[in-house]
C-alpha cells in the first residue's frame, strides 16, 4: 500500500511543526511529506527580527530554530524558493513555482496543511516601493533593511505605525543611533490598549527621545533623484528620513486559500473547527498567522499573529493528520512587549471590546510596585483590570510598566481561561518576597479595586 502524502504550504512555525509532529506519529513508509517554502529560510523567530536589527540579538542564524537540512534529515521532503501558486481542491493537487529556475510543478496531495502566515499591511500610496522602505516580517526583510541602514545617508528614522512592530522597531532603531519620529495614525500608540494606558507609553517613549506623532495620517513617501526616500509626508507635515520602517500591522495571507475557494472569516483569515481542519474541507488543515481563532472571553472569532499560536496549531495539525487527536480551544489575546526598559502587556478585552460585544463592565486602575516599597529598584507600574458588571468576571488586564511589570500579565491570562471572577482572584495564593513583589502583588491589588467596583455597581 503507497505512502499517504502531506503537503504543507509554509515552512514556518505552524507549517513544519506540523509536519515534523505528523511524522512522529508517522514513518515515511506510511506517510510521505512534502512541505513548499517560497523563502530562503525555515522555522524561525519572525519575533525576534527587531531585536536582531537592533543589535540585541548578534546573528541572524540565531533566531533559526531548525534548518532545511534538519527538516530533511527527518525524512521531510522541503522545497525551498518555492511557492505555491494554485491550490486545486477538487484535484488534490497543488501548483507551485521555482522562484530561481521558473519551472512550475503540480504536487498530489491526500492531506493538505496551509500556513501562509500574514502580510504586512503596506497601504497604496505614492513612494510605498521605494528605496529605504522596509516592511519587517521575515529574515529576508530584515536582512534587507539592515543592509539598507548601512546606505542610509543620514540617521534620521521614520517609523509608520505605533503596535507591537512599530513601538519594537522605534527601539532597534534607537539603538542603531538613528533619530527616531514615529508616525501613528490613532490618538495614543499601542491601539492593542485602552487609551488612558496607550497614553503612558507616549509619555514614555517621548521621556526616552522618541518623537511620537498622534493623529498622523500618512499620505506619500518623498524621494530623491536617486529613487531613495527623502522624507515621509502626512496631511499637514513632512518628516525628513533616511530609512522608513512600517509597522502597521499585519493581515492573513489568504490568497490561494479565497481563491481555490476555501472560506475565510470577517478578518480574512480561514475558518477552522477546534482540530484545525478548515470548514467543510475533511482533509485540508490550517494554522497559525492565517486562520481565525475563537476568543474565549468574548465568544468572536479573531486574528491575532503571535508565533505562541502558530506553534499550537502545528501541533494540533500534526496530531491529527498522523492519526492521533488534538484541539485547540482559542485564546484570551495575550500579548507582551516592550519599548527599552518600559514594558507593556495585555490579556482580555478592552473597553472598546467588551462594549463591541455588549458586556457592561467596571473598571479599576491601579499604580504599584514590582518590588517591595523599601526593596531597592523597586519602580511603578500601572495596571488596569476590567471585570463584568454584576458578576465579576474578570475581562481584561493591561499593565505597562518597568522591570517585572509584563509577565504578571500571565496571572490574569490564567484567571481568563478559568473563567475566574476578580472576587476569586483576590484569594490567588501568588508568590511573595520583597525582591519580587509587595506583600500584596499589583494584580491582587487591581483585583480587589475591581472587586469593590462591582460590589458598588451592583447596589447602584
Amino acid at each position: 500500500m503507497a505512502a499517504e502524502r502531506l503537503v504543507v504550504i509554509g515552512g514556518d512555525a505552524a507549517g513544519m511543526s506540523a509536519a515534523s509532529q505528523a511524522r512522529r506519529f508517522k514513518g515515511p513508509g506510511e506517510l510521505s511529506v512534502v512541505a513548499f517554502e517560497r523563502g530562503h529560510f525555515t522555522s524561525y523567530s519572525a519575533c525576534g527580527i527587531p531585536y536582531w536589527v537592533g543589535g540585541d540579538v548578534e546573528q541572524r542564524d540565531d533566531l533559526i530554530a531548525r534548518t532545511p537540512e534538519e527538516h530533511r534529515a527527518r525524512a521531510i521532503d522541503l522545497r525551498m524558493r518555492t511557492e505555491v501558486t494554485e491550490i486545486d481542491v477538487a484535484g488534490q493537487r497543488v501548483r507551485a513555482v521555482d522562484r530561481d529556475s521558473g519551472e512550475t510543478s503540480w504536487t498530489g496531495f491526500d492531506k493538505l496543511v496551509i500556513a501562509t502566515g500574514a502580510r504586512p499591511v503596506r497601504p497604496e500610496l505614492p513612494g510605498m516601493d521605494a528605496e529605504g522602505v522596509h516592511g519587517v516580517q521575515t529574515l529576508d526583510d530584515g536582512q534587507a533593511l539592515l543592509d539598507s541602514l548601512d546606505r542610509a545617508p543620514g540617521r534620521r528614522a521614520v517609523v509608520v505605525g505605533a503596535g507591537y512592530i512599530g513601538v519594537e522597531m522605534a527601539e532597534a532603531m534607537l539603538n542603531r543611533g538613528f533619530e527616531v519620529t514615529v508616525l501613528n495614525r490613532g490618538a495614543q500608540p499601542m491601539a492593542t490598549l485602552d487609551p488612558d494606558m496607550g497614553r503612558l507609553v507616549h509619555e514614555a517613549m517621548d521621556g526616552l527621545g522618541i518623537t511620537t506623532v498622534s493623529g498622523a495620517a500618512v499620505t506619500k513617501i518623498l524621494t530623491g533623484p536617486d529613487g531613495r526616500v527623502t522624507a515621509v509626508a502626512t496631511g499637514a507635515e513632512t518628516y525628513p528620513a533616511d530609512v522608513v520602517v512600517l509597522g502597521i500591522g499585519v493581515t492573513p495571507e489568504t490568497t490561494l486559500a479565497g481563491a481555490a475557494g476555501l472560506p475565510l472569516g470577517a478578518h480574512g483569515g480561514l475558518l477552522t473547527d477546534p482540530s484545525m481542519r478548515v470548514m467543510g474541507h475533511e482533509n485540508i488543515w490550517a494554522g497559525g498567522d492565517c486562520v481565525e481563532v475563537l476568543d474565549l472571553v468574548s465568544g468572536r472569532l479573531r486574528h491575532i499573529a503571535l508565533g505562541t499560536h502558530a506553534n499550537k496549531h502545528g501541533q494540533v495539525i500534526g496530531a491529527n493528520v498522523g492519526g492521533g487527536y488534538g484541539t485547540f480551544p482559542g485564546v484570551v489575546g495575550t500579548a507582551v512587549s516592550k519599548v527599552c526598559d518600559l514594558e507593556i502587556a495585555r490579556t482580555g478585552l478592552r473597553e472598546k471590546d467588551a462594549k463591541a460585544v455588549g458586556l457592561r463592565y467596571v473598571t479599576a486602575t491601579i499604580e504599584s510596585t514590582g518590588r517591595a516599597g523599601y526593596y531597592p529598584g523597586a519602580q511603578l507600574m500601572t495596571v488596569k483590570m476590567l471585570a463584568e458588571y454584576r458578576t465579576g468576571r474578570l475581562l481584561g488586564v493591561q499593565i505597562v510598566g518597568r522591570e517585572g511589570a509584563a509577565k504578571r500579565v500571565d496571572i490574569a491570562a490564567v484567571a481568563l481561561t478559568a473563567g475566574m471572577t476578580v472576587d476569586q482572584m483576590t484569594a490567588l495564593d501568588l508568590g511573595y518576597a520583597p525582591p519580587f513583589s509587595p506583600v500584596w502583588d499589583p494584580i491582587l491589588v487591581a483585583a480587589r479595586k475591581a472587586n469593590a467596583a462591582v460590589r458598588q455597581a451592583g447596589t447602584a
